[in-house]
């Protein structure tokens, strides 16, 4: 069945509404959907983005909206991942200076799984409220990891936007503090539906309302959103002094963050639920987003149209089409090299073991935007110029 360009799945215990076709969705990614739909706290339906691929345990790209309970695994891992950009007053850049940017970009923030060499200013941590158990136990290590970008698909990216201006645009999230949040409590997730003799898949464990856990991991999620928020700001701190170092002139304005990976309480058709978004963005009327390509792609600055079908929510970028394993083994290493070079964007793809982060491993960016024309109005796109990859 179709309305609007979604399909919608009706066999399960509730509705899956599709931003794709069905036949678009890997296979894995259509189980843990399905799997989604008959929890016994789900709410309402299951959104699926233009943009989604199998995740763990719940698909990347979607929407679970809950009540009385909440999943570890439907935040994912790197609570808080997510965007921000800032314009420059800049309208073009030269390549010289572009490349110096860029190197020192790659001194002052460490990629992959390097840390600073020494703790950052505390003044750049959350404040610490509440009970937070696993953030005190992390947070000396976090010291070392805040202003760090982290590996796989997050960047640092300088872009040409349609307005005529260059933008900076960064996309990483909680580091190791919010690996260890998400692990311990869907471990305890876990023990818990076991205790209760629940029959619930083991990567969808969830803890229920009444638990005293479900508190804890509230505060030590929220920790994480905020963390994440000033990991992204120390970094996009660190690329203005990279700007200004080499070009004395420019000016800042228009800082725009947004998650991608967080549970929130929200009121949906009526009621007061608990949405997860798992590699999705929030769009309520008006609200700003940011939806990135695959640095041989353009990303585009949207505004939220409050769609209720999808509880208020878009894509959150290309989504993959591939594995990285299977990206590493089959794309053309000069191809993808070649094509970035004709677009002229500084990359930093040199071997084999780059092609997971390749563009020809994303989706078409255009066909994902083309599938949400119902939740976001595009204010802004973005051409990439230059790209610091994880």
């Amino acid at each position: 069945m179709h309305t609007s360009g979604k399909a919608i799945i009706e066999t399960e215990q509730i509705p899956i509404k599709l931003w794709l076709k069905e036949d678009q969705m890997d296979d894995g990614a259509l189980e843990q959907a399905r799997n989604l739909a008959n929890l016994p706290f789900a709410f309402k339906h299951i959104a699926i983005m233009p943009d989604t691929h199998q995740g763990y345990g719940m698909p990347i790209g979607a929407i679970l909206a809950t009540q009385g309970a909440i999943v570890p695994n439907a935040v994912g891992v790197d609570i808080g991942c997510g965007m921000c950009s800032l314009r420059t007053n800049l309208t073009e850049v030269e390549t010289a200076d572009l490349k110096a940017i860029m190197g020192i970009i790659r001194d002052t923030v460490p990629v992959g799984f390097n840390h600073h060499q020494t703790p950052q200013d505390e003044a750049w941590m959350p404040e610490r409220k509440g009970d937070l158990p696993i953030v005190e136990q992390e947070y000396e290590s976090a010291l070392y990891q805040i202003g760090t970008l982290g590996g796989g698909n997050h960047f640092i990216e300088i872009q040409k936007g349609s307005d005529g201006y260059i933008w900076i645009m960064i996309h990483s999230g909680s580091r190791n503090v919010g690996f260890t949040v998400a692990n311990h409590y869907d471990d305890i997730a876990k023990q818990l539906n076991t205790a209760a003799g629940e029959d619930v898949s083991q990567d969808l464990a969830y803890i229920p309302e009444s638990s005293e856990h479900f508190e804890l991991y509230w505060n030590e999620m929220n920790y994480c959103l905020e963390f994440a928020l000033a990991n992204r700001k120390l970094m996009m701190e660190r690329a203005k002094s990279a700007f200004r170092h080499v070009l004395p002139e420019v000016e800042f304005a228009d800082f725009i963050n947004k998650p991608h990976n967080f549970a929130a309480v929200e009121e949906h058709f009526g009621e007061t639920v608990i949405v997860h978004r798992k590699g999705a963005t929030r769009a309520r009327k008006g609200e700003w987003g940011m939806i990135p390509g695959s640095q041989g792609t353009r990303s585009f600055l949207v505004k939220g149209k409050g769609e209720a079908q999808s509880f208020e929510s878009c894509a959150h970028g290309a989504g993959r089409i591939m594995s990285r394993a299977k990206a590493r083994k089959t794309l053309d290493l000069k191809a993808e090299i070649k094509a970035l070079k004709e677009l002229g964007v500084l990359h930093a793809i040199r071997h084999r073991t780059d092609l997971d982060e390749a563009p020809g491993s994303y989706k078409d960016i255009d066909e994902v935007m083309r599938n949400q024309v119902n939740l976001v109005d595009v204010q802004i796109e973005l051409q990439p110029l230059a790209v610091i990859k994880g």
